[in-house]
Parts: structure tokens; sequence; C-alpha cells
């Protein structure tokens, strides 16, 4: 699949995502494609699997913005800002495809933390 092409399938994917369309946001996954947590040592496996573990999630997001979406050939990366109950989960999205649907992803998901005072000679805030 050319890069073009999967790069409006992530588009199509996530504005599905953002949107709660819950049937055209997993239409991007094989069958058997792959999704693991590692931060919680979860693994989906399924694309079923993986829709009704999202389509029970006990809240609904009330914001959703992709910041950015890298990748050429069969890897692509996107980085996205969740919002749930008005707390922003910052998050990274690993997906592999082959023959134009994702087979695995991974996904890494953290929430804003206060920078420590020490760094601040050597950065600016990001706003």
């Amino acid at each position: 699949m050319h890069d073009e092409t999967i790069r409006k399938a992530l588009d199509a994917h996530w504005l599905a995502s953002a949107a709660g369309d819950l049937d055209a946001e997993h239409d991007i996954y094989d069958d058997s494609a792959v999704c693991d947590y590692p931060q919680s040592g979860e693994r989906i496996c399924g694309r079923a699997n993986l829709q009704a573990l999202r389509s029970s999630h006990p809240d609904r997001p009330s914001g959703f913005e992709v910041r950015r979406i890298q990748g050429a050939g069969d890897l692509w990366v996107t980085e996205y800002v969740i919002t749930y109950r008005e707390r922003a989960a910052y998050t990274v999205s690993i997906m592999s495809f082959a023959n134009g649907k994702v087979t695995h992803e991974t996904q890494y998901f953290s929430e804003a933390f206060e920078a420590p005072a020490w760094r601040s000679q050597w950065v600016q805030r990001i706003p």
C-alpha cells in the first residue's frame, strides 16, 4: 500500500475516533490485529475484541487532538492528546500495516506532570 493511501486511512481512523464512530474507527484493523498496552501489561487480540473493549470504556472522550502523524511503508506513528474527565492523556500509537490493514499497534499513554524546577535554566515552556 502506498504511503498516501495509508495516510488517508489514518486520517479517517483518527477522525472516526474523535467522533466516537466505533465502526469506522475499527475499519483500519485486520481481523487478527493485536494491540499492546505496555504500561499496563495488556494485549488485545483481534479486531472484534479491540472494538468491544473500546466500546465498553466507561467514559467518552471530551477532546481529541492529533498532533502529528509520521511514517513510511508499513510503519506509522501518531502522537495525539485524548481528554477524559478534563484530564489529558498524551498518547503515542505505533502501527504496523500489512495488506492495507493494521496488524499490530502499540499504544503508550501518559498524563501531564509538573516540570521540575531544577531544569528551568535549560528549557522553555510549551504552551
